[in-house]
């Protein structure tokens, strides 16, 4: 496993003891370990979305492929328990 050593203000450093102390994370590497697999997980599905988004500015869909999506989004919300 890799090694990262980084600075970060007292002001943080501090919140991050308060989520160790609550419970939320198991220690201060865990806080980073964990918010940077949010931020690289956070940056792939941008990417990602952002990849969808040319696709379909590049090729839209055709009024064939559209038809009928609102009646069936409408029958999928009325299956819904809620």
């Amino acid at each position: 496993m890799t090694q990262i050593v980084t600075r970060v203000h007292q002001s943080l450093a501090e919140e991050v003891d308060e989520l160790v102390a609550d419970g939320v994370v198991q220690s201060r590497s865990d806080a980073v370990r964990i918010g940077l697999e949010w931020l690289v997980e956070r940056h792939r599905r941008e990417r990602i979305g952002s990849a969808i988004v040319a696709g379909y500015r590049r090729q839209p869909q055709t009024e064939e492929e559209l038809a009928g999506i609102e009646e069936a989004t409408r029958a999928m919300i009325e299956e819904e328990s809620w």
